[in-house]
C-alpha cells in the first residue's frame, strides 16, 4: 500500500489475527539483524563509565548483511570469540586535543564497509580537552527475543481493515460526525456524508457515538479476515526485507510444529 523509506504499509487478507499476531512477534522477535555485542575499553578518561559507553554503543543501529553473516549459534567456527563469518569489529579512537568535542557514531571504523551505523549523527560521548576513548568493538547478529538492541523495527503494528457504512435515507449530514473525527475520516460534500480516507479510521466510533439518529446513521465496523501491517525500520534491514524473513521464520517455526504433533502421534 504504501512505501517510504524505512516505512511500510500492507494490506493482507485472508488470514486471520493469530496469523498476523504470529507475524509481528516474528518481525519483533526472530528477525536477526546485527548490533554491537561486547566492547573492549582501551583507554577512557571521559566522564562516563566503561559500562555507559558500551550500553550506548549497543542501542546504536548497524546496517546488516544477512546473507555474509551467521548468528553465532550457527556459525561453523563454534568459538566464543567469533570468526570473519559471525562478528565484525568496529574501532574508535579519539582525543580532544584543542576543547571539548562530541564523539558520533560515525567516527567508528569498521573492518567492513557494509556493516556500519545507520546514522553518523547519533552521539556517544562528550570530551572536555585532553581527554580521551579508544576503543574496539564487536558486532554480532542477534534476535529481538534476547535483547532490543537486535530488534530490526522501531515500531511494528497492525489492525482491522475498517468498514464505514452510511444510511443514506437516515443520514441528514448534519456535520457532527465529520467535526469529531481527529483523522478527518469523513468529509461533508453538498448534502452527503463521504468517506474520504479509510485506512486513517482507528475504529473509535466516535462519530457512530455523535450522531443525533436513533439508531446511528452511520456504522462502523471491520473486515474480519483483512489487515493493515505497518512496520518502521531501523535502517539495520530494508522494511521488505524484514517482512520476508519474518514469513520465512513463521514457515519453519510451522514445520517444526507440525512435525513435533507428527511425533507425538506415532
Amino acid at each position: 500500500m504504501e512505501k517510504d523509506g524505512n516505512t511500510m504499509r500492507l494490506l493482507i487478507k485472508g488470514v486471520d489475527t493469530p496469523f498476523i499476531n504470529a507475524l509481528r512477534r516474528n518481525v519483533l522477535a526472530e528477525v536477526p539483524c546485527m548490533a554491537i555485542d561486547e566492547v573492549v575499553i582501551i583507554e577512557n578518561s571521559s566522564v562516563l563509565h566503561d559500562e555507559i559507553i558500551a550500553h550506548r554503543l549497543g542501542l546504536i543501529p548497524l546496517k546488516t548483511d544477512l546473507d555474509s553473516y551467521n548468528l553465532p549459534e550457527e556459525c561453523s567456527c563454534k568459538s566464543e570469540f567469533g570468526c570473519n563469518l559471525c562478528r565484525v569489529t568496529l574501532t574508535l579512537d579519539k582525543e580532544a586535543k584543542d576543547g571539548t568535542i562530541t564523539v558520533y557514531s560515525g567516527e567508528l571504523i569498521s573492518e567492513n564497509p557494509n556493516i556500519v551505523p545507520v546514522s553518523d549523527a547519533i552521539p556517544i560521548v562528550k570530551l572536555a580537552k585532553g581527554q580521551k576513548l579508544r576503543l574496539e568493538a564487536y558486532a554480532r547478529l542477534g534476535r529481538g527475543k534476547d535483547h532490543a538492541k537486535w530488534q530490526p523495527v522501531s515500531t511494528c503494528t497492525y489492525k482491522y481493515l475498517p468498514r464505514i457504512n452510511i444510511d443514506a435515507e437516515s443520514c441528514d449530514a448534519c456535520g457532527k460526525c465529520v467535526e469529531i473525527c481527529p483523522r478527518k475520516v469523513l468529509a461533508k460534500k453538498g448534502d452527503k456524508i463521504e468517506v474520504r480516507d479509510l485506512l486513517a479510521c482507528s475504529l473509535c466510533q466516535d462519530c457512530a457515538d455523535v450522531c443525533p439518529k436513533e439508531p446511528p446513521a452511520i456504522k462502523i465496523g471491520w473486515e474480519e479476515n483483512a489487515f493493515i501491517f505497518g512496520l518502521e525500520s531501523t535502517g539495520a534491514l530494508p522494511p521488505e526485507r524484514i517482512m520476508i524473513e519474518a514469513v520465512k521464520i513463521l514457515k519453519k517455526q510451522l514445520k517444526e510444529f507440525a512435525s513435533q504433533i507428527e511425533v507425538q502421534k506415532a
